[in-house]
């Protein structure tokens, strides 16, 4: 009787979950596998960088405890030529390592689409430097660049009449080596996902617009570079955050003196990485990272904002 009486409500939790609807359980159950993950994040992402933010004001050296300085470690920093230095080393990686990266990978995805000879073992050889070691593939980059007879490219330069070049030795000419390595490190990734956005475009556009009267270079203005648009702006964000955040190419590149010439390629992770572990000013290191992130963080918000206003 009891058991009869109880039955058409239910009791405990069982009876909550009968109660729900199941758009209600959908969502249950979405957050119970989400709860790792999340859960990783928050332990893993969050807490350290509300950390970094903390120790962003404090003046610790791992030795003794934190002492709170307010805003002194970015005031210091503001006023450190050599800050300011390596501002514009990482936005020269920024600025022209990105659209020369696109541009080029997306000039190589266009026109290997169109090869059928051996198009899988072409496009496995591009992809092939983005599955290789950064340190290991820096190291092989820094031989080529060394003087001749032992450097490639000036053995290269030597036989067709140009006189060799200092490349990593000197200031001019070095970041722009490291940032060629950069891009070359990252073109296949790049290349195989402009692939992914030309072969998801419908065949049947192409064809209305050849009935239509347009030609290539048309179709590539009017059909191609438009429905690529999403592909291209998660590219351009994605390589942003890469050369933002470049390390291994410079670090094994410059080792003699990292970041050198004269602090002429060290980017602000490599500053961050020196001051933290070599000077051991963990406060003054987590004011710089704090000036990463926000960097970092304004490019996904733009990111953002440009998906949202397609």
């Amino acid at each position: 009787m009891t058991a009869t009486t109880l039955s058409p409500r239910g009791t405990g939790s069982s009876g909550i979950w009968g109660r729900l609807t199941i758009s209600a359980k959908q969502i249950v159950w979405a957050w119970v596998f989400l709860a790792l993950p999340v859960s990783f994040f928050a332990v893993v992402r969050f807490y350290p960088t509300l950390e970094a933010f903390y120790l962003s004001v404090t003046d610790w050296d791992l030795l003794n405890e934190a002492r709170f300085v307010g805003f002194d470690n970015y005031r210091k920093l503001f006023a450190d030529p050599v800050f300011w230095q390596v501002f514009r080393n990482t936005f020269a990686y920024l600025i022209f390592g990105t659209p020369i990266a696109i541009l080029l990978s997306f000039a190589i995805a266009y026109y290997l689409d169109r090869v059928r000879f051996l198009h899988g073992l072409i496009r496995a050889l591009y992809f092939l430097p983005y599955l290789t070691a950064a340190a290991a593939m820096a190291w092989v980059w820094r031989w080529f660049y060394q003087p001749p007879p032992i450097g490639v490219i000036n053995s290269i330069l030597g036989f067709a009449g140009v006189p060799a070049q200092p490349f990593l030795r000197s200031v001019d000419q070095a970041l722009p080596a490291i940032m060629l390595t950069a891009i070359w490190a990252h073109l296949g990734f790049q290349i195989i996902i402009f692939m992914a956005g030309l072969r998801a475009i419908p065949t049947s556009y192409y064809e209305a617009a050849r009935i239509d009267g347009l030609g290539e270079g048309a179709i590539l203005a009017r059909i191609i570079i438009p429905l690529l648009k999403p592909t291209t702006v998660f590219l351009v964000v994605f390589s942003s955050i890469g050369f933002l955040r470049i390390f291994d190419q410079v670090y094994n590149m410059t080792s003699n003196d990292p970041g050198g010439p004269l602090n002429s390629t060290k980017p602000l992770v490599l500053m961050i990485y020196q001051t933290a572990f070599s000077s051991y000013q963990m406060g003054y290191a987590a004011a710089q990272t704090v000036v990463l992130f926000t960097i970092l963080f304004a490019i996904s918000m733009a990111q953002l904002w440009i998906l949202r206003s397609r």
